[in-house]
């Protein structure tokens, strides 16, 4: 998972220890995909404790070789699909707004599963500092 961050030109990169931990601890709320047996996809989130109808998307992520083929929306059709069954009702994620291909990629899994996608203001530039983009509120529901 880390490699796929590191070489997306676009996800935030946190360390490898981060990577191996959420795996290991955040299982149920994630999906991780696997080409002989090799990782060429992820999706890391987690329940949000005031809200447990609510899974909240950290990062996705595709290996170059896999982008295009519709496997980011896979991922998270899948990982929907899965928490529905524990009463998840709603994605939320933030996307910065140069981030386009995430914006069709969520659009696209809200329009898949008759949902709505909305967005608003939530992370501005100044908090997230170093020269980071501000940070739009997704929600599916």
């Amino acid at each position: 998972m880390w490699e796929i961050a590191r070489d997306s030109g676009v996800l935030d990169l946190n360390s490898s220890y981060a990577y191996v931990l959420w795996g290991a601890e955040f299982s149920e709320s994630s999906v991780v995909v696997e080409v002989e047996g090799r990782v060429v996809g992820f999706v890391t989130g987690f329940i949000r404790p005031s809200e447990p109808d609510t899974i909240f998307v950290w990062q996705v992520g595709v290996d170059a070789d896999q982008r295009g083929k519709g496997l980011a929306a896979r991922l998270l059709h899948s990982l929907m699909d899965r928490l529905a069954e524990r009463g998840v009702v709603r994605l939320r994620t933030t996307i910065s707004p140069d981030n386009e291909a995430s914006q069709r990629t969520f659009g696209a899994v809200a329009r898949d599963r008759g949902m709505t996608l909305s967005d608003e203001d939530y992370l501005s530039s100044e908090l997230l500092g170093e020269g980071h983009e501000q940070e739009d509120l997704y929600t599916i529901s």
